[in-house]
């Protein structure tokens, strides 16, 4: 009798992933941990997973390091579990498992990290980034990492890539937005601009959450996964500061496409309304490295880490993060 061979593809694993109950699937020993980073008086919280505890003399994984956005903290935002059958939720997980050493923070005024009279705009996100560089090196030895930020993370990650080149090897742009033209969020967004240059902390409640989900359009998410998010969050309080709000109604672009010298993928769902699709397409046009990518994700909204699709989204961020380098670059 012949023998069958049954080939595993990554696209295939992560699609079983999202698909099938957390509790269902082998569990690999992901460990995590926690550090604190200081910028001045601002103690900044800083979470990491991998697969085992970091050994001598082990090789080097990959560093990825994800970006929060303008609304909830980055243990929320990346690391989320869903109660029930709802498949995997964590990015941080799915890509542990991936084989890289995954990190994230929550910025200043969000999650853990120190509360201030900061509004927390994209420039103190990237000085929190800066703040935290120094952990990643010594922590992993790498001088060097991956980068994916969602929405206004995709801001503070873009500001921080043309501030400090070195430090970025690939760069996954989420949900971003370059000048905001035309945007319908933004436009939405920018009847309260009043509100964000008064205040430096704007409403957000249970309700508030749950509209991230249905903004675009609906059937893209589990609702349940917005409760699970907003129960999160909650913990944290209902306000969360204007900064970013401020900075996409107001002062874009804050990221100068002719600046990121790294590698980007640009990546967005078809029904994501924080930024249209000739705006993007003008910031790719101008990114100055050849080795670049722009995806447009089906039935997808501005939400990728938590959409139905969602494996889609880990899929191409993998195959972007683990292109080969080139031969005699």
């Amino acid at each position: 009798m012949a023998s069958r061979r049954v080939v595993f593809t990554a696209a295939a694993a992560l699609a079983a992933l999202a698909a099938k109950p957390a509790a269902a699937q082998p569990q690999p020993a992901i460990w995590s941990a926690e550090y604190w980073a200081e910028k001045g008086p601002v103690r900044l919280y800083l979470w990491r997973k991998r697969l085992g505890a970091p050994s001598l003399g082990e090789a080097r994984r990959p560093v990825l390091f994800l970006v929060h956005g303008s609304s909830n903290s980055g243990v929320s935002s990346f690391d989320l579990t869903v109660p029930g059958s709802r498949g995997e939720y964590s990015l941080m997980n799915v890509f542990a498992r991936l084989g890289y050493d995954v990190w994230t923070m929550d910025h200043e005024n969000y999650g853990r990290s120190s509360r201030t009279d900061s509004n927390s705009d994209v420039a103190s996100g990237a000085d929190d980034l800066e703040a935290a560089a120094p952990i990643v090196a010594r922590e992993t030895g790498a001088e060097r990492w991956h980068m994916l930020g969602t929405s206004s993370g995709a801001l503070r990650a873009g500001v921080f890539a043309m501030r400090r080149p070195e430090r970025v090897d690939r760069l996954v742009l989420a949900a971003f937005t370059w000048t905001g033209r035309d945007a319908p969020t933004l436009i939405q967004r920018a009847r309260n601009v009043e509100l964000y240059r008064s205040q430096n902390r704007r409403p957000r409640d249970r309700a508030m959450v749950r509209s991230i989900f249905t903004r675009d359009g609906t059937g893209m998410a589990d609702m349940a996964v917005a409760d699970a998010l907003a129960d999160a969050e909650m913990a944290y309080g209902n306000t969360t500061p204007t900064g970013t709000y401020l900075d996409m109604t107001t002062r874009l672009p804050l990221v100068d496409p002719a600046q990121v010298k790294a590698p980007v993928l640009l990546i967005r769902g078809e029904h994501d309304g924080i930024a249209t699709m000739a705006d993007l397409q003008d910031f790719f046009d101008r990114l100055p490295n050849g080795d670049r990518e722009f995806r447009v994700l089906s039935h997808a909204a501005h939400s990728l880490t938590f959409g139905i699709n969602r494996a889609q989204f880990w899929h191409a961020a993998h195959a972007f993060l683990s292109t080969p380098p080139l031969a005699g670059a």
